[in-house]
């Protein structure tokens, strides 16, 4: 059977509210056709495409049936030894990096001591990852001590990569503290093209932007790597996410995942991995990537995937001496699924509460008053996150109506915050930008009031009140108080809400013709 798509044109969508959103629509695709007859339509404007069937298996030359891969497949593959995985096969993977932190090390510890033995010894001292980073700079003794169980695990294991916190009065004198483990992972060389990457916190998924298969696990199969270095795993199928177009500059990352999660739904890739490619994947960062890779959890997948090209060996020249081996999809790679996007058509969005898929156009929540912006997060904390939120501040020249919280993910974030200049500032940093405009102070890098935390978490919020957040998630109770409401959205819409004290497009302040995208980007 000949694979077909589905075509919707911004024409085809029929409320004007939701031309932006270029979302299919069940209701509105009319239109279906071979993938022939699609070829000769490709000049016309295609909002998104969706090809559900999966294609023909072709047999080889000689009679066999010869499948080819995806980059999700074809790593699984190597970590287990196999040279052919399908979707839905069980598989003992071998681990190449496993990570954990404050929250879930503890418990993941303790399993590994039950199983194993009080004196056993993890299967690789170089290839366990701690990174305290959610519960750090508070009173709380429960949280406090969460750190010291990391300590003496580490020191008894002669753990290689432990990123030590013991001064939380003053982080700067903690030179092996990081910070968020995503971004901090990353940062330090952990991250690397080909490998199996797991770690105890959902959001491990980010490290999928270098081409890698990342996941996060829990507590018990944490201890279970520890013990033996290997994990039983699913091969998930793979959709395919297609992004052309130019990228505009009123756009970030943050946007294109608000698009897709709000396209496929909260359960739209449960137990799947994503890909993304195209011509505006290729553009991106890899911040901008790691942003991508970072929410397909909260479209229920399993991992997402980015083809590793020359701005990741750029980007990894300096972090790690480890030799990789990248993979990509073959071209008769089986995808459960592929969309399409013209990125040039999309505006920029936000989740409301208290879904993150709860999708709308920034512009059509404009008198959403709201009492609160945060700026942080594995998600929206790193350096170009503030860089983009400083041009924001310095294109308005104004100051902010609500507090605003800056949360860097990391030491080095805080560190580029305070001395990194922002192009068309004629030399100011990010810092000297937000203290113009009426910010609060950068705060100690850590996970902060992204996840609630204990109460006397900086910026968590203990009222019911409206804020726009940089951040991942906008359950009930997410970030602190349970009748609060969390909009989600680019640092870029996040700066220019906190400057109107409403739900704000960013676009009435990056009208400039000096505003150029890319000038944010890091090296």
């Amino acid at each position: 059977m000949a694979s077909c798509a589905v075509v919707v044109s911004s024409s085809l969508v029929v409320e004007k509210k939701d031309a932006g959103l270029s979302a299919f629509r069940s209701q509105a695709a009319t239109f279906a056709f071979s993938a022939s007859a699609s070829k000769k339509r490709a000049s016309a404007k295609i909002v998104s495409v969706m090809a559900p069937q999966q294609s023909e298996r072709k047999p080889s030359t000689t009679g066999a049936v010869k499948t080819g891969m995806t980059m999700t497949e074809k790593i699984l593959a190597r970590a287990s030894e196999k040279s052919q995985l399908s979707p839905g096969e069980n598989v003992w993977v071998n681990v190449d990096v496993l990570m954990t932190h404050d929250v879930c090390g503890p418990g993941a510890f303790g399993i590994f001591k039950k199983e194993f033995g009080e004196n056993a010894k993890v299967w690789d001292r170089e290839k366990l990852v701690v990174i305290p980073d959610h519960y750090i700079f508070t009173t709380d003794e429960r949280a406090n001590r969460n750190v010291d169980i990391l300590r003496d695990f580490c020191t008894e294991q002669n753990i290689k990569y432990f990123y030590d916190i013991k001064d939380i009065g003053d982080f700067r004198a903690n030179p092996d503290y990081k910070g968020v483990c995503h971004v901090a992972l990353a940062q330090e060389g952990h991250c690397r093209p080909g490998e199996v990457l797991l770690g105890t916190d959902s959001h491990t998924c980010t490290a999928g932007a270098f081409g890698q298969f990342a996941t996060g696990i829990g507590i018990t199969d944490a201890g279970f790597v520890l013990g033996t270095g290997k994990l039983l795993l699913k091969v998930p199928p793979t959709l395919r996410f297609v992004m052309d177009g130019e990228m505009p500059d009123y756009l970030l990352a943050k946007d294109l995942i608000l698009q897709i999660i709000g396209e496929i739904s909260v359960a739209g890739a449960t137990y799947k991995a994503m890909e993304f490619v195209g011509s505006t994947v290729e553009s991106l960062t890899m911040e901008d990537r790691m942003t991508l890779c970072n929410m397909v959890v909260e479209a229920g997948g399993k991992n997402g995937v980015i083809p590793a090209d020359s701005t990741t060996y750029k980007y990894l020249q300096d972090k790690t001496s480890v030799p990789y081996e990248p993979v990509y999809s073959d071209g008769q790679a089986r995808f459960l699924s592929e969309y399409r996007f013209d990125v040039s058509k999309l505006e920029p969005l936000v989740a409301k509460p208290h879904s993150p898929d709860n999708r709308a156009l920034a512009r059509e929540c404009k008198d959403v008053k709201i009492d609160r912006v945060y700026i942080g997060s594995c998600t929206g904390g790193k350096t170009e996150d503030f860089m983009a939120a400083a041009k924001v501040f310095l294109a308005s020249g104004k100051k902010v109506k609500v507090p605003t919280f800056l949360v860097p993910a990391t030491q080095k974030v805080w560190m580029d915050i305070y001395s990194i200049p922002v192009p068309g500032s004629g030399g100011k940093t990010c810092s000297q930008i937000f203290e113009e405009a009426g910010c609060d102070t950068p705060a100690s890098p850590n996970c902060g009031a992204c996840l609630g935390g204990p109460r006397d978490t900086y910026a968590r919020m203990n009222e019911p009140q409206v804020c726009v957040s940089t951040t991942n998630r906008n359950f009930p109770g997410r970030m602190g108080h349970k009748e609060g409401q969390i909009y989600l959205a680019s640092p870029y819409t996040a700066a220019a809400s906190a400057l109107t004290g409403f739900v704000t497009d960013p676009r009435e302040f990056l009208q400039s013709p000096c505003f150029k995208r890319g000038k944010h980007t890091i090296e």
